[in-house]
């Protein structure tokens, strides 16, 4: 999944493990930006963004190894390379930057801003949804990464996502 926040990216993650009866990869940044804010009353600062980087991919390869064929990702490097580039004027750690580059994904599915938003302590440009959005696009359009932008109600995205997901699945045979 590839989107600003609030996008539905979660819950398209899981109903989509659901469906497929595998497992998805939360958003590691989530839990450990949660837990900085309820220490410290802090928010996300760059020398987080290599700590959270390492976190996703550890993540990842570790539940890779439960997946049933199809692993979902809630998130991945080059998400977190754009809100790097977003909230710290246009800087990326060069380790994060190689990483992101490096990664390399089947299929993304960008989430549209047309989900209500859902306000909590990590979340906090409801006022730049369209300009995030619109960052998000650019970075896939940037590096040429096959996606597919997913809009409507939950259904609607889950039936789009469940034929894309199937005729993929029909062309890797």
């Amino acid at each position: 999944m590839f989107g600003p926040e609030s996008t539905g990216k979660t819950t398209l993650s899981k109903q989509l493990a659901e469906k497929y009866k595998t497992v998805w990869v939360p958003e590691f940044a989530r839990d450990f930006l949660q837990e900085k804010w309820e220490k410290e009353n802090k928010i996300c600062e760059v020398s987080d963004l290599i700590p959270i980087a390492k976190g996703q991919i550890k993540l990842e390869n570790e539940l890779a190894k439960q997946a049933n064929k199809i692993l979902f990702c809630d998130t991945n490097l080059l998400e977190t390379k754009v809100y790097s580039e977003e909230y710290y004027d246009g800087y990326v750690h060069d380790d994060l930057e190689k990483a992101a580059l490096e990664s390399d994904y089947d299929f993304y599915f960008l989430t549209y801003i047309d989900t209500p938003w859902e306000e909590d302590d990590l979340r906090d440009r409801p006022h730049m949804r369209k300009e995030m959005f619109d960052a998000f696009k650019n970075t896939l359009d940037k590096y040429n990464k096959p996606y597919i932008l997913l809009k409507g109600n939950k259904e609607t995205r889950l039936n789009i996502a469940v034929e894309k997901i199937d005729d993929l699945l029909k062309n890797k045979k």
